[in-house]
């Protein structure tokens, strides 16, 4: 008892100095840390903003360098955007252009060439996932609504000072100005890098036509005709603006240039008659294009109906005057082809015989509206 005794500080006074001693180092260690951790929490998290020095307060901004950083995009236009959103991978896009007399029924009417038109996306062969890659442009606000209501990739058009509303009968004044409307859109639209089709509306999609034009990227156009003459290369084919697949690329872009470009001269002349005429002048070779005309066999209409159904990729209501007549014939077209349709499934066998000929409805209304006067009023 006394040997540990005689191990004890024998000195009480130094042993609490030193106590006192440790506690100090460990306090201010602390406090140190304590003020480190402080100094990053602030830098990481909490930063005034230096952009504006004059202001007396200003709203933190987080500044830690382990805060991930949003990509802002610069702003795009309407167009552009519309088309991303429609395209394909591969920067591809069908076009069609309406205006309210396509989106509208007439009192008489039970339906409008619009939804004729989508009906055919429904209707025919593989089709249906290609609504996907449709972008409506409408050239006034009651289409451009109609469009949005339907659920469809749309762009309004604007046009300061003309009504494009009403129906624009072949060759009227208003029908010409549309046209070349038209026609500096799809320019716009190639100077973006972007493949289309362009369709009317009144064509009928029963089969999907990328399935039937030529997939060799060095074809710049492949274009419908009226009448086809047998030779897909002949420039005597009789073009038909209505249906086309075009790449961008300069040459293309530098047709669209020039054929806009003729506008003003042109007077009386819609847009797809100066095509021809340089086509005729020899702007296709000029500019070292490949063009490819369309055999009516697969891209067909009422100028020259296909005849075998089993490989009919469009028809088109072209040789024909106004729009009551268009949708009453294509009523016929699209009843024509569920006929087509009915009997194949309830027949397997006879898609053997695939030579056969199908007499298509006679197109009556189209015929006489090239006879008679046309009211363009909708009511």
């Amino acid at each position: 008892m006394k040997e540990a005794n005689s191990m004890r500080d024998p000195n009480p006074m130094k042993q609490l100095l030193c106590q006192m001693d440790y506690s100090k180092i460990s306090l201010g260690n602390l406090f140190i840390v304590s003020l480190l951790f402080a100094g990053v929490l602030y830098i990481c998290i909490w930063s005034p903003s230096r952009s504006n020095p004059l202001l007396p307060y200003q709203k933190p901004q987080r500044i830690c360098p382990h805060t991930r950083l949003k990509t802002i995009k610069l702003p795009i236009d309407e167009l552009e955007l519309a088309l991303e959103e429609a395209a394909m991978p591969n920067k591809t896009v069908i076009i069609a252009v309406v205006n309210r007399a396509y989106v509208e029924q007439s009192i008489k009417a039970d339906t409008t060439m619009l939804d004729l038109f989508l009906e055919s996306f429904w209707l025919g062969e593989g089709t249906r996932p290609l609504l996907d890659n449709l972008l409506i442009v409408a050239v006034d606000q009651t289409a451009y609504d109609r469009c949005l209501f339907k659920r469809l990739h749309c762009y309004r058009l604007l046009t300061d000072g003309v009504d494009f509303a009403t129906e624009k009968v072949y060759m009227s004044q208003d029908f010409i100005k549309m046209m070349w409307r038209r026609t500096n859109l799809l320019l716009d639209v190639l100077k973006r890098g972007y493949s289309f089709i362009f369709t009317d509306t009144d064509v009928m999609w029963m089969r999907n036509p990328f399935m039937m034009l030529d997939k060799n990227e060095t074809e710049d156009l492949q274009i419908s005709v009226d009448e086809y003459n047998g030779d897909p290369r002949s420039q005597k084919n009789l073009i038909n603006t209505g249906f086309y697949f075009i790449r961008s690329n300069n040459r293309t872009i530098d047709l669209f240039s020039k054929w806009y470009g003729m506008k003003d001269n042109s007077t009386g002349m819609k847009e797809q008659d100066v095509l021809l005429e340089l086509m005729r002048k020899g702007i296709f070779k000029h500019l070292g294009m490949r063009v490819k005309f369309l055999d009516t066999q697969y891209f067909s209409g009422f100028c020259q109906d296909s005849k075998n159904i089993w490989s009919v990729t469009t028809v088109h209501s072209n040789c024909c005057r106004h729009i009551d007549a268009k949708v009453s014939d294509l009523k016929f077209v699209l009843r024509d082809w569920k006929r087509f349709t009915a009997l194949k499934a309830k027949y397997p066998t006879m898609g053997r015989n695939k030579t056969m000929t199908y007499r298509w409805s006679p197109h009556n209304a189209c015929k006489n509206s090239w006879k008679q006067e046309h009211n363009t009023s909708k009511f």
